[in-house]
């Protein structure tokens, strides 16, 4: 072994000993805290101030500003620096909150971060042994294709699924574009957010209504604000695309002979399937719970991840290495996910727990005055552009029933067509009209951001490995707020009055 190799070997141990010394001193330190667990709660979102958010707001500006003025620290310290804010805060919360602030952090670990890791890196795996071949030109009209065939699955093998399928060929059959950014911009509107507005399979928020109680195929009533902005964009992405491709050569720099379009490693739908199937069983099922550090787990969460284990490993298994290397597979992507969202998750905590204790928290100037549909559409939307969308979502859900004097059996029982008269009458549908507006703003503006869903970052990161130039996370923003909020003006106005 080289001398090179050597010095990386020792590294590497020396990283997995201080690791294990670490662990073993803080032991302790998280036994003392596990005693006090039980305390977490909404309690945290009562005290704590607006400006604990700092940490959080800080590792966001990191992503947006030194991949511009520091790109090389960035693309070797990104790990380090998403440690560091998660540090920043951690450490002060522990020590001022003890016992709850550690519920929280284990809490947001085991039952967000994890799941949200292993969900993606099962997808992502999944749907890197799945090869599409043949020639497939990035002209107007075939992109647009693309767009709209991820945007019509993603409700249904979840817009995560659509993404990690469709990304890699979409990318192959554009190689020659020397423009073409705003093809990856777009599929990120449509197919990574957009499209998943029509099951609970398709986007989390949906999904935890579902648990609600929100009945499976009431969510399909989206379908014509959902049809609505897909048209729009996929009218508006083939003019765009057209006016950049005429402003190339406008033609592909080789054709060569036509090779027929077929699939290969479909063997991978099956497990595309499973993980579909297990993300349903863990919203319906109710088994026991385990309790880990304090937070309690259902049973049918850690099946759920472990089924998800179970099929990437099978697809690793049971697929062609050569596969994955004509879909230029390496792991580099779902690693810079799960470094950067380790921070976020960590700094997002009193965002959330301030927004959980509502008209006691430091926002209760935004929760008080969400009254009408409109507000429900807007302030749902900026927050999960920014937030997670799921916890976002089902804190405006339970917002709407309180202030409604509603629960959730009456709503469960109401949306699946039980007969209600009278006052109780009306506000289940003014429940129902809000609903509405909730699950689109959380579906659609995910869009607005890098953040704003699970698979936004994944695909940015898929698309810079394959060399593309993507915007910075303000630049992004700038093609979302350009783009997009006009459309979701024209959705309040035409679908919220």
């Amino acid at each position: 072994m080289s001398e090179l190799g050597m010095r990386h070997v020792d590294r590497s141990k020396l990283r997995i000993w201080a690791g294990v010394i670490l662990l073993t001193l803080f032991v302790p330190v998280l036994a003392l805290a596990a005693s006090e667990a039980e305390a977490g709660g909404d309690h945290l979102g009562r005290v704590l101030p607006f400006w604990s958010i700092i940490p959080f707001i800080g590792i966001l500006l990191s992503i947006a500003i030194f991949p511009l003025v520091a790109p090389h620290f960035w693309h070797h310290h990104f790990g380090k620096v998403s440690a560091a804010w998660a540090i920043i805060f951690a450490v002060p919360f522990l020590i001022a909150y003890r016992g709850e602030a550690f519920y929280e952090i284990v809490h947001i670990i085991v039952v967000d971060y994890i799941p949200f890791i292993i969900v993606l890196w099962g997808l992502f795996t999944v749907g890197g042994g799945i090869v599409l071949r043949g020639t497939l030109v990035g002209t107007p009209i075939v992109n647009t294709v693309l767009l709209l065939v991820g945007t019509l699955m993603a409700s249904w093998i979840g817009t995560t699924g659509a993404a990690m399928l469709l990304i890699r060929p979409v990318i192959r059959a554009n190689a020659w574009r020397k423009n073409k950014k705003h093809i990856i911009i777009f599929f990120i509107f449509l197919v990574a957010n957009i499209g998943g507005s029509l099951t609970p399979l398709g986007d989390p928020p949906l999904l935890l209504g579902f648990i609600h109680g929100v009945p499976f195929f009431w969510t399909l009533r989206l379908i014509v604000p959902m049809s609505f902005v897909v048209l729009i964009l996929l009218a508006l992405f083939y003019l765009l695309d057209g006016y950049f491709l005429k402003k190339e050569s406008g033609q592909p720099e080789q054709v060569g002979e036509t090779e027929p379009i077929r699939l290969e490693g479909i063997h991978n739908f099956l497990f595309l399937g499973g993980i579909m199937g297990l993300v349903l069983m863990s919203g319906t099922l109710e088994l026991p719970e385990v309790s880990i550090l304090g937070v309690h787990v259902p049973l049918q969460d850690i099946y759920r991840n472990l089924g998800i284990i179970l099929m990437l490993v099978l697809s690793l298994r049971t697929t062609r290495q050569e596969l994955r290397e004509a879909n230029g597979f390496t792991w580099a992507p779902i690693k810079e996910v799960a470094y950067l969202f380790a921070g976020i998750f960590m700094t997002i905590i009193p965002a959330l727990a301030i927004l959980r204790a509502g008209s006691e928290g430091a926002m209760a100037f935004v929760i008080d005055n969400v009254e009408e549909p409109p507000h429900y559409f807007w302030v749902t939307g900026i927050l999960s552009s920014f937030l997670d969308n799921a916890p976002t979502y089902l804190t405006f859900f339970n917002t709407a029933l309180g202030k409604l004097h509603l629960t959730e059996p009456e709503v469960t029982a109401f949306l699946a067509g039980a007969v209600t008269e009278g006052e109780m009458l009306v506000r289940l549908q003014s429940f129902e009209t809000l609903l509405f507006a909730i699950s689109i703003g959380a579906v659609f503006m995910g869009a607005n951001t890098y953040i704003g869903n699970a698979p936004n970052f994944m695909v940015r990161s898929i698309a810079e490995e394959n060399k593309i130039n993507m915007p910075s996370f303000f630049g992004y923003m700038f093609w979302s707020v350009l783009i997009l909020v006009p459309v979701f003006i024209l959705v309040n106005f035409v679908f919220l009055r």
